[in-house]
Parts: C-alpha cells; sequence; structure tokens
C-alpha cells in the first residue's frame, strides 16, 4: 500500500511509523522522533518528516494507556464494547441500573490500570500514583464518551483524558442523562399504546441491561484469566531466575576448578621438566663415571704389565 507522501513499501509506511513512536517511552520519544524525520527527509519523504517531526511527546500516563491497548488487542477491543453498551444503557435505564453497572465499569478499569502499570514496569518506567489516576481517568472517559473512545483507540494518545462530568460514577446520586416526562391525561386507548409502548422501552431496557451486563463479565473474566496467567508467567519468572542463578554459580564453580586444575597441572609440567633436567644431568653423570671406570681400567692393565 502507498499513503500520501510515502514510497511503496511497509519500511517506509508513516502511519506504522507513528505507532511505533507512541509506543517509545517517553524519555526516548524526541530523539526517537527526531531520528525517523531525518531518515524520512533524507529519503524524499517531506510531508512524512513533517507529520513525524509534529508528534507531540505523550506523558507517562498516555503513553501506558497507549502500551495497553497495542500490547493487549482483544482486551482493548472488549474494553471498547463495553463502553458501547454502557452508554447505550445509561440513555435508557434507571438509576439503580445504572448504579450496578457502575460498580462493574470501576472493577474493571482498576484492572485494566493495574495491567497498564505493570506492562509500564516492565518496560522499566514505573508509574507514580498521579500517572495511575491520570490512566484510570483516561479509561472512564473511553467508557464514558464516543470520542475519547476514538482517540484511545488509535493508540496515539498524547496526554490523560478526562470523563465527561454527567455520566455517573456509581454513586447513589447517579441518574439517567434524560428522564421521561410525566405523562398527563390520556383516552383508554391512548393510554393502552403508552402502556405498550412502556413495555417496549422496558423490554429493550433489560434486553440492554442484560448486554452490558454479559460485556462486563465478560471483560472481568478475561481479565481474571490475563491476571492469573501473568502471576503464571511471574512464577515462572523466578524458577527460571533460580535456575540461572544455580547455573551460574555452578559455572563459577566449574571455572574455579578449572583454573585450580589449570595451576596444577602448570606445577605439574613444571616438575615434569625438572624431573627431565635432573635425569639428564644424571646421564651425563652416570655417561661420565663410566669413561672415567674405562679409563681406570686401562691404567690399571697398563701398569700390571703382561
Amino acid at each position: 500500500m502507498v499513503r500520501k507522501g510515502g514510497k511503496p513499501g511497509a519500511r517506509h509506511d508513516v502511519e506504522d511509523l507513528l505507532d511505533g513512536l507512541y509506543a517509545t517511552p517517553p524519555s526516548g520519544f524526541v530523539a526517537q522522533r527526531e531520528e525517523l524525520a531525518v531518515a524520512a527527509k533524507r529519503d524524499g519523504r517531506a510531508d512524512d518528516a513533517r507529520r513525524i517531526h509534529a508528534a507531540r511527546r505523550p506523558t507517562l500516563a498516555a503513553w501506558a494507556a497507549n502500551v495497553l491497548l497495542r500490547t493487549q488487542p482483544r482486551e482493548s477491543e472488549r474494553f471498547l464494547e463495553l463502553g458501547r453498551a454502557l452508554r447505550e444503557a445509561y440513555r435508557t435505564l434507571d438509576a439503580d441500573g445504572v448504579k450496578e453497572l457502575s460498580e462493574q465499569r470501576r472493577s474493571v478499569v482498576s484492572a485494566l490500570s493495574r495491567q497498564a502499570a505493570e506492562l509500564a514496569r516492565e518496560a522499566g518506567h514505573r508509574l507514580s500514583e498521579t500517572a495511575v489516576r491520570d490512566v484510570e481517568s483516561t479509561l472512564r472517559a473511553v467508557l464514558a464518551d464516543q470520542d475519547a473512545a476514538d482517540r484511545w483507540a488509535t493508540g496515539r494518545l498524547e496526554s490523560a483524558l478526562v470523563p465527561p462530568a454527567d455520566f455517573p460514577s456509581g454513586g447513589a446520586a447517579a441518574r439517567p442523562a434524560h428522564r421521561p416526562a410525566r405523562p398527563g391525561p390520556e383516552r383508554p386507548d391512548a393510554r393502552s399504546r403508552a402502556g405498550d409502548e412502556v413495555a417496549e422501552r422496558r423490554r429493550r431496557r433489560r434486553e440492554q441491561l442484560a448486554d452490558a451486563r454479559r460485556a462486563a463479565e465478560e471483560a472481568g473474566r478475561r481479565l481474571g484469566e490475563l491476571e492469573a496467567a501473568r502471576a503464571d508467567a511471574e512464577a515462572s519468572l523466578e524458577e527460571a531466575r533460580d535456575l540461572a542463578d544455580r547455573t551460574h554459580r555452578h559455572v563459577s564453580e566449574s571455572e574455579e576448578r578449572l583454573r585450580r586444575a589449570r595451576e596444577d597441572a602448570g606445577r605439574a609440567d613444571e616438575e615434569l621438566r625438572e624431573a627431565r633436567e635432573r635425569r639428564r644431568t644424571a646421564d651425563e653423570a652416570v655417561a661420565g663415571a663410566r669413561t672415567a671406570a674405562r679409563d681406570a681400567e686401562r691404567e690399571v692393565s697398563r701398569l700390571a704389565g703382561p
């Protein structure tokens, strides 16, 4: 695919480059942005270079929300679906229904916020309490507002989002945004039609509530599975660390034994060399003694005469 201002090939796809840029931790964002912009300009992609250079560095909380979206696509899509169901239900549900859904919403937001903080920590960036609250605010905004949901879905947030003030937080004062007007006096046939309409609205409300509950339960279930999988992965990581530590200790001990063996071998070689030198000296002495003995025997024979 060829995008406007770019050349063919995935390597030069400015959208992919921007996606990767917003997944870069804020501490390395500016350097990465300038490097990509310079490369695009060098390749003759001036429009891409301008777009990349215009990208603003995200806050730590916005970056964590972007990472959450990109590393957990299935859970993020379910969360967006939950937001659509909640917004639809909020337009029609009574206060009790809104309160129940808001309580479910809080548990899902809390779990996803913890997951975003864990992902940030694994990337070497621990979120402060303020940053975690900003992530929670962003996720509540995603559930409450379609525009916020669309912005998060791009994976390129630059700052935390704030939920609208009229969306309930689950307190006792939570009310739907619109309350039906009190009906006036009606004729019997009008009352019948009104009763049918009320029954139909109630049926739709029950269906919407059931859909929202299922979405919230499914999101909670998936989060539970992910947290369990993360716990298993953490346990496996600890086991792997222990094994690595033991292996390193064994390697160190083996290296120490090898060093000592080499020293022993060096000493043995030295002793062997000295023994060979002593034997050579002894051989030379024996040879000299033999020569001297032969000479002495010849001298004795000469003196003794025939």
